[in-house]
């Protein structure tokens, strides 16, 4: 029953990450950089340094819940997850090399959908009957919508609300905690023999203990453990990397060269995978998608909590999550994996199915360069991108419940169910995870998607005032 289950599920991934979503999601996502003329673009050092300054981690200039920077946080804490080490690595042993190149061409323009979709988030949030900030593109479908386009479109608006939140939620527990959940018990089972269940019983109870504070309780923990994570990561990959540096130019070649190859090519630093332009970019905006979730709508749920006095301001922060995820962190990971050649030990069984993916390709990749240590290394950066990232999506999941029901005894239940998942999917089966969380990624890209076009547009002159503002000092 399970095996008939996975292959459905499997033949429904194929078809929703077709030809048809790819060219919603990254359009979507060329439409709105041309619509805000580049704006996006040209204000990401802006945006970074304003990340990266003390003003950002304070909380007393205008309204919300949490500092910019701890809203930032959260939202990288979902992000930065399994897709910046098990996803990039599984792209490349199914789609080749040229996928981190598709990472990065849907990336650049995720930058603007994220902008777009969290600045949406913040200009039309409300305040709940606990005077918390509520928002996301389900209230900014149901309050936009009807704004710019009258109350005609008033049951649209709703509609597109109520199909994001549902779908939100239900995402939750796929994006949020199976995949998550069964890449910390795989790296540790992997690395040291740690047995699955009892890595499942460690998350499912340290899960339960830090939802039940709420967003603030996972702000603070976000806070201090996504900058920490990040260096460390970073720093561990970029000595693969140096260690590796004479094979840096050809890695790059035969990224592009398998990112736009017609025919099927492999070879080079691809060792024994050959694949197509095709598979290349389905699996690289797949994980790109997954990884840094540009597009779905998720992160503007938590850009809707960061204290700001403009909402262009909080909008231009909270793009430069897609930047930090896929352009630094997924980098390092790719790199890392191609220029060690250990893509040259990947065997498929008669199926197609890689023996090294996910994970365990990452771990092999640092463990040729620092030995055991490395394959510890991989394992805790792992552990802590995947557990802060059922954080995060707990609370996305949270919020689109609570716009769902409005029930306080609904959203504890939720925090217990959700755990539970969590452990539950430190002991499912890695592929079926995977491609239930990407049938469930594309679901929440329609409806978003709709509202990102729709609304948009309305968002032009105010991001050009703004800037002009910037950069005449005012």
């Amino acid at each position: 029953m399970l095996e008939q289950f996975s292959k459905l599920i499997q033949t429904i991934q194929g078809v929703v990450w077709g030809p048809i979503m790819l060219t919603i999601l990254v359009g979507t996502g060329v439409f709105l950089t041309l619509r805000t003329k580049f704006l996006c673009w040209r204000s990401l050092p802006y945006a970074i340094s304003s990340t990266l300054s003390k003003e950002a981690r304070q909380t007393h200039q205008g309204d919300g819940d949490v500092s910019p920077f701890a809203s930032l946080c959260t939202a990288l804490a979902a992000t930065i997850g399994t897709g910046n080490i098990a996803g990039v690595a599984s792209a490349i042993a199914s789609g080749g090399p040229g996928a981190l190149v598709w990472m990065w061409i849907s990336a650049a323009f995720g930058i603007s959908s994220k902008f777009v979709e969290c600045t949406l988030a913040v200009k039309y949030r409300i305040t709940n009957d606990k005077n918390e900030m509520l928002g996301g593109p389900m209230v900014a479908a149901e309050y936009g919508i009807p704004a710019v386009y009258g109350d005609r479109f008033k049951g649209l608006g709703k509609l597109l609300g109520v199909l994001f939140a549902f779908f939100a939620v239900v995402a939750s527990f796929g994006i949020g905690n199976l995949t998550q959940g069964n890449s910390i018990s795989t790296a540790f089972q992997n690395v040291c023999g740690v047995p699955k269940m009892v890595v499942a019983f460690v998350v499912g109870f340290a899960v339960l203990a830090i939802v039940l504070g709420g967003l603030q309780s996972i702000s603070k923990v976000s806070s201090l453990v996504v900058p920490f994570m990040a260096v460390f990561y970073f720093v561990g990959g970029l000595i693969i990397i140096l260690c590796n540096i004479t094979a840096v130019p050809g890695a790059l070649v035969d990224m592009f060269r398998m990112a736009f190859s017609v025919k099927a090519v492999g070879g080079g630093v691809a060792g024994t995978v050959v694949a197509t332009m095709f598979q290349a970019m389905s699996k690289g905006v797949a994980r790109g998608c997954f990884s840094n979730e540009a597009g779905m709508g998720s992160a503007a749920i938590s850009a809707a909590s960061a204290t700001t006095d403009h909402y262009i301001k909080q909008g231009l922060i909270s793009e430069t999550g897609t930047f930090w995820d896929t352009m630094v962190v997924c980098s390092i990971t790719g790199l890392a994996i191609l220029t060690s050649g250990v893509t040259n030990d990947i065997t498929f069984a008669a199926d197609g199915t890689p023996n090294l993916t996910g994970a365990s390709l990452t771990i092999a990749a640092f463990k040729s360069v620092l030995g055991p240590a490395g394959g510890w290394l991989v394992a805790i950066a792992l552990a802590l991108f995947a557990f802060s990232t059922i954080l995060g999506w707990e609370y996305y999941g949270e919020k689109a419940l609570e716009y769902l029901t409005s029930s306080t005894s609904a959203t504890m239940i939720y925090r217990i169910v959700f755990s539970a998942m969590a452990f539950i999917g430190c002991i499912s089966a890695f592929e079926l995870a995977w491609n239930v969380s990407d049938v469930l990624n594309a679901l929440m890209i329609v409806p978003n998607a709709i509202i990102m076009w729709m609304l948009g547009g309305t968002l032009v002159k105010d991001l050009e005032k703004f800037v002009k503002e910037e950069e005449s000092g005012k």
